[in-house]
C-alpha cells in the first residue's frame, strides 16, 4: 500500500521534487500553505510531510519555525535539494516580451539579479508550480513565472532562461515529518538533533546556556531566534546540533542548557544528510 506524502505546492513543485526524491514511488498530496500541509498528517490525510526550512540564499522559512514546534509532528529525516530557476512563458514568446515575473517570494528573492538587470515587475503567488500553472493558463506573453523546468513540461510552457539564480549554491534543506517519532540509533553514522528553547529573564542567560556545547565539544549547526506570542520579551530559540542525545556531551550540554531555560523541547532525532 502506497504511502501519501503531503507537501506545499502544486505539481512540479521544488517541495515535490523533493518529496519524490525521499519517497519515490509513492503517492503526493499538494498543499497550498504550510499550515495545511502540516495539517494533512495532523488528521491522517497524509503519512508524512517534506517541508522546506532554510535556503542557501534565503535563508530560514520563517512559517515552518513558527508552525512546527506547535504542529505535533517529529522530524526524522532531512534532505537537501539544489535548486534551479527557469523563466518560463507561453510558447512563442521571447523575453524582449517578458514586463513581469511571478512566482513564491522566495523564488523571486533567489533570483533578484536576473529580475534587477531584467527590470522586472515582480509578482508574489503561493508556490512556484503554481505560478507557472497561472502564466499557462492567462496566456500573456508579457507575464513569466519561475519555476522549474518539471514545472514547464507539465504546463506546456517554454524556457525563456535556465539557472537564473544568483549564486550556483542556491540549494534548499527540506525537513520530513511524521505523526509518530521515530528517533535515529545512536553510534550508527551521523545523527542531528533539533530542538527549541526559551531562555530565563536572567543576565547573560543565552550566552551561558550556550557554554555547555562549547565546553562539551558540541558542534551547533543552527541557531534561530523568533518571538512567540507577539511579545517582544518572549524569545524562542530553534537549535540543530550534531550528535545524539545519547551521547555523553550532548547530555551534558543539554543539562547545563536546562539551568538557563523555561522551556525545552526535542522536535527530532534523525539521519544526517549531505548538501550535494
Amino acid at each position: 500500500m502506497s504511502k501519501k506524502i503531503a507537501f506545499q505546492g502544486e505539481p512540479g513543485a521544488f517541495s515535490h521534487a523533493a518529496a519524490a526524491k525521499v519517497f519515490p514511488g509513492e503517492e503526493f498530496v499538494g498543499c497550498v500553505t504550510f499550515e495545511e500541509t502540516l495539517a494533512a498528517v495532523q488528521s491522517g490525510r497524509a503519512d508524512f510531510a517534506v517541508v522546506p526550512v532554510e535556503n542557501s540564499l534565503y535563508g530560514r522559512i520563517t512559517d515552518i519555525h513558527h508552525l512546527l514546534p506547535q504542529s505535533g509532528l517529529h522530524i526524522i529525516g532531512e534532505t537537501y535539494l539544489r535548486v534551479e530557476m527557469n523563466l518560463l512563458a507561453v510558447p512563442g514568446a521571447t523575453l524582449a516580451d517578458i514586463e513581469a515575473v511571478q512566482s513564491l517570494s522566495v523564488a523571486l528573492g533567489q533570483c533578484r539579479k536576473f529580475i534587477a538587470d531584467n527590470g522586472f515587475r515582480t509578482i508574489n503567488a503561493v508556490d512556484t508550480a503554481g505560478s507557472a500553472r497561472e502564466v499557462a493558463q492567462k496566456g500573456d506573453r508579457k507575464i513569466a513565472a519561475i519555476a522549474s523546468r518539471f514545472a514547464a513540461e507539465i504546463y506546456g510552457l517554454d524556457v525563456l532562461a535556465s539557472n537564473i539564480e544568483d549564486a550556483e549554491h542556491n540549494t534548499t534543506r527540506f525537513l520530513v515529518l511524521s505523526p509518530t517519532p521515530q528517533e535515529a540509533p545512536a553510534d550508527n553514522g551521523k545523527v542531528k538533533t533539533t530542538f527549541v528553547f526559551r531562555v530565563r529573564n536572567v543576565p547573560a542567560a543565552l550566552y551561558k546556556a550556550m557554554g555547555g556545547f562549547a565546553t562539551n565539544g558540541v558542534n551547533m549547526t543552527k541557531l534561530e531566534s523568533y518571538m512567540v506570542g507577539g511579545a517582544f520579551t518572549a524569545t524562542q530559540f530553534y537549535a540543530d546540533i550534531e550528535g545524539h542525545p545519547a551521547d555523553r556531551g550532548v547530555q551534558l550540554a543539554f543539562e547545563e542548557l536546562g539551568f538557563f531555560t523555561d522551556y525545552f523541547k526535542i522536535l527530532g532525532v534523525y539521519p544526517a544528510s549531505e548538501a550535494k
